[in-house]
């Protein structure tokens, strides 16, 4: 019989290192039906040998850390003091002191958990100088109790002693082999990087940590995944998040690893409330909220409360209705919970939301009053909560008639918001942070507008709009830093749409390989947002440095501010300020003109259609011509101009415009991005380039040759990604012809379909020596989606970020016989000396309807 019992001890120590694998890839239900069948074999066995006593613990620890995976924090704690009551069984020793450390260790995991941090730091460190003396189970304890023990020092703000204990917990996982706790720890860094602000770091140990634990832990790369999407959150990129959560979502309701679905569960809800769609943030906060309460987490059903009233008063604060008395009362009793949780940033959160709504119903005292409740911030607090803040005392300014603090605010929120934006790695972190400045931003030039009169006004105004929009353009380009899995996957992405092309015209299925691209195109992004920083910033140019640089060229500024539209014209150092018409009927009617400038775009368009579609244009750019430039006509007499638009007017063909017509026009992101690119330029050497797959293409750049002699020439079989890029780097005027695509979603994708596939803004905006000019003969790609704060980005943006001087492209469709003309007429003018401006105007003078070309930059 003893015989017996012992031969069922090793399936009993088998099944247990199952279940500890199972749950380690977070497999947790799969990990309590292997303990439970443990422990009837434990029972069945009748052993009370210290083995068979150890074995019996050690299943009740592991069952109950999963019981409280999927279940309540009360199970675990219940089945982590029956397996504290048999340690009784054991004689004293080394065995008995480890498996006590073991039960402590995870009860302070627990006590974590539910919010009660100091208790369970002060768990931890009794325990591990006991673990680091007994020096057992292979460095497993020890380095698994650090990890812990860092995780909860990060989250009370005690980042050096988490830092300390990431180190050694890594360390030890290096000496030791132990590879699941490495992606752990490095999990954890990634988190301490958040924390302190280093977003481009936490990205970096977030990757790091997720290819560790794919193999050594599939099942935690979801966790890693939720943490990689709050800090893009704070980089202002919900899309994103939303994605990277998306991913996660359903391993964590498969895995039933309740605590971390439903904290994903507020984080997305926190990506859909800045895209947003209210409904889906209300209803993914309340399912979040039901969650914590069954396990019994108070502090986090009070956040996933707080994250639900977000929602109800964000709706409220943007359709600008006046809000019921009882949301700031709901908001300010959750502020009063989270305070007694000890819920810092969460309590500041959730009473400056009441603030907000408060002012909004006129109870400016009581506003105040609970304004001066609001936490100070901390060096861990996130970018949005600043801002918040700022906006709330510059609220509270406005309504109280103290107009000079509120852009005191304003300023001070916008110079903070700079610092965390220089901190941010790749271009799309640069730009995402702008959404956390929208709202002060809109405050701020709103005051100046509204007050804005004669020349210091209108200056004013020209300087609130160049802190506000663009700020992606003020940095200059640092040289790339090679990353060859990030130019690996750029290959594929080629080499894969190339494939889909030719499958589409074989009749062969696609779906596959663009699952793949897709796939590549993530990890692209992702690789992107931290392998190399973009740019040194450099300052915002001020309207002194601006006027100076005009010369005789006018500038004019246009300004949104709800539905209202404005400019600033600036003229031989003066500034004025002119009010224009409504912005949203101009936002429509240019989306029509350039729906009729696609619809005419076609080389052979039968004549009455033409005709038809023709003089629905001449009369929407007439419209536009007398709500934009008349009011304008004194102040701009007939001088080349410099146009900064706002929104979608980046998308308008001005040169169609009959006041335009001939007139000689560079169009700018900023002033700052124009005075960056303002320097003379030299046109040489020049680089021709011919894509596939555009009629006549090859003979439309071996045709320049004869106006550029000494043009180095890539076309036919020869235009391969890496001979254009070669070709590009260095050289001083660039002309492509290639069919493009735009690219919403992500600029930096936009691309230019060369022999051997697509040549990606990403590469071309990374060159160490970008061309001086570009000329982009292919349809669509100088047009730009419109990010938060005027960040207007494309494959032509991506350019001019870069640190190209100036981008001829096209906003609209162009057939090929019309730009083949345009083209030829354009780069005559450039090699008689003409700027580019000038040589453009001339070229497009001739049929602006059908030449919807635009000269970006410095012109």
């Amino acid at each position: 019989m003893a015989a017996s019992r012992s031969a069922r001890l090793p399936a009993v120590l088998a099944l247990h290192r199952r279940a500890n694998e199972a749950a380690a890839s977070a497999h947790n239900v799969e990990a309590i039906r292997l303990l439970r069948r443990a422990l009837r074999l434990i029972e069945n066995s009748g052993g009370h040998t210290a083995d068979w006593v150890a074995a019996r613990i050690r299943v009740r620890i592991s069952l109950a850390l999963a019981t409280s995976e999927v279940g309540s924090t009360a199970d675990g704690f219940r089945g982590l003091k029956r397996a504290g009551a048999e340690l009784d069984e054991l004689p004293d020793g080394v065995l008995r002191r480890e498996l006590n450390a073991v039960i402590t260790g995870q009860r302070a995991l627990l006590l974590f958990r539910v919010g009660r941090a100091s208790e369970s730091v002060a768990l931890f460190d009794s325990i591990i100088p006991e673990l680091a003396e007994l020096n057992t189970g292979g460095g497993l304890l020890l380095a698994r109790t650090l990890t812990n023990r860092a995780q909860i020092h990060a989250e009370t703000g005690r980042l050096d002693a988490a830092a300390a204990d990431f180190d050694s917990a890594i360390r030890l996982a290096s000496e030791y082999r132990l590879t699941r706790i490495e992606g752990k720890a490095r999990h954890g860094l990634g988190d301490l990087a958040q924390l302190t602000g280093d977003i481009p770091g936490a990205l970096r140990h977030y990757d790091e940590a997720a290819r560790i634990l794919e193999d050594a832990a599939p099942g935690w790369v979801a966790r890693v995944r939720l943490d990689q999407a709050r800090a893009l959150l704070v980089a202002g990129l919900a899309t994103e998040a939303a994605r990277h959560l998306d991913e996660a979502l359903p391993d964590l309701r498969r895995n039933r690893v309740i605590q971390d679905l439903a904290e994903a569960e507020v984080a997305r809800a926190a990506a859909a409330l800045l895209d947003g769609e209210y409904v889906a943030a209300r209803r993914l906060a309340v399912a979040a909220r039901r969650r914590f309460l069954r396990r019994g987490n108070l502090p986090w059903a009070e956040v996933a409360a707080l994250a639900r009233l977000r929602a109800d008063a964000t709706e409220v604060l943007e359709r600008g209705t006046r809000p019921s008395a009882r949301l700031p009362l709901a908001l300010g009793a959750v502020s009063d919970r989270l305070a007694e949780l000890g819920l810092r940033d969460e309590t500041a959160a959730a009473r400056l939301l009441a603030v907000r709504l408060r002012l909004r119903r006129g109870e400016r005292q009581v506003a105040a009053d609970l304004l001066g409740t609001v936490p100070t911030p901390r060096r861990t607090s996130p970018v949005d909560h600043r801002m918040l803040l700022r906006l709330c005392r510059a609220e509270l300014a406005v309504a109280t008639g103290n107009r000079r603090s509120a852009l005191a605010q304003a300023r001070a929120g916008l110079e903070e918001l700079g610092w965390a934006r220089d901190r941010m790695g790749g271009l799309d972190l640069l730009c995402g942070t702008a959404v956390h400045g929208q709202e002060l931003g809109r405050l701020a030039v709103g005051l100046v507008l509204c007050g804005a009169r004669g020349q210091d006004g209108a200056r004013r105004l020209f300087a609130w709009q160049e802190r506000t929009r663009a700020q992606v353009y003020r940095y200059e380009p640092l040289p790339a830093i090679d990353d060859p899995v990030l130019a690996k996957y750029l290959a594929e992405m080629r080499h894969i749409q190339r494939t889909v092309q030719q499958n589409r015209l074989a009749g062969k299925p696609v779906s596959a390989l663009e699952n793949r691209y897709a796939w590549l195109q993530r990890e692209a992004s992702r690789l992107g947002w931290y392998t190399s920083q973009w740019g040194r910033p450099r300052p915002v140019a001020t309207p002194d440095q601006v006027a100076a640089e005009l010369g005789e060229r006018v500038m004019v500024t246009f300004v949104g501010h709800g539905d209202s539209l404005a400019a600033v014209v600036v003229r031989d150092g003066r500034f004025h300020l002119v009010r224009l018409g409504p912005l949203d009927d101009t936002v429509e009617t240019t989306r029509q003109l350039r729906a009729d400038l696609d619809a005419l775009a076609p080389d052979h368009l039968p004549a009455p259609l033409a005709s038809a579609v023709l003089s629905s244009a001449w009369r929407r750019a007439e419209r536009l011509d007398e709500v934009l430039l008349r009011p304008l006509r004194r102040h701009l007499g007939d001088r080349e101009l410099v146009i900064i638009p706002t929104g979608s007017l980046h998308a308008l063909p001005w040169g169609a415009l009959p006041s335009l017509r001939g007139r000689p026009l560079s169009v700018a992101p900023s002033a700052t991005a124009w005075l960056g690119a303002a320097s003379a330029a030299s046109p040489d050497p020049v680089v021709l380039v011919g894509g596939p797959g555009v009629p006549g293409s090859v003979g439309e750049v071996r045709s320049l040759t004869s106006v550029y002699p000494a043009a180095t020439l890539v076309d036919g079989d020869t235009a391969t990604s890496d001979a254009v890029l070669s070709a590009l780097d260095g050289s001083g005027l660039a002309h492509l012809v290639a069919h493009g695509a735009h690219e919403p979603a992500n600029a930096l994708f936009s691309r230019l379909e060369l022999v051997d596939g697509p040549l990606f803004a990403h590469e071309a905006a990374r060159l160490a020596n970008p061309p001086e000019r570009v000329v982009l003969a292919a349809c669509e790609l100088a047009l730009s989606h419109i990010r938060p704060g005027e960040e207007a980005l494309g494959f032509a943006g991506a350019l001019l970020a870069s640190g190209c001087h100036t981008v001829v492209g096209a906003v609209a469709r162009v057939g090929d016989h019309a730009s083949a003309e345009a083209m030829a007429d354009l780069h005559k003018r450039l090699a008689a000396g003409m700027s580019p401006a000038v040589s453009l105007a001339e070229a497009t003078a001739v049929d602006p309807f059908r030449r919807p070309f635009l000269c970006l930059g410095a012109g």
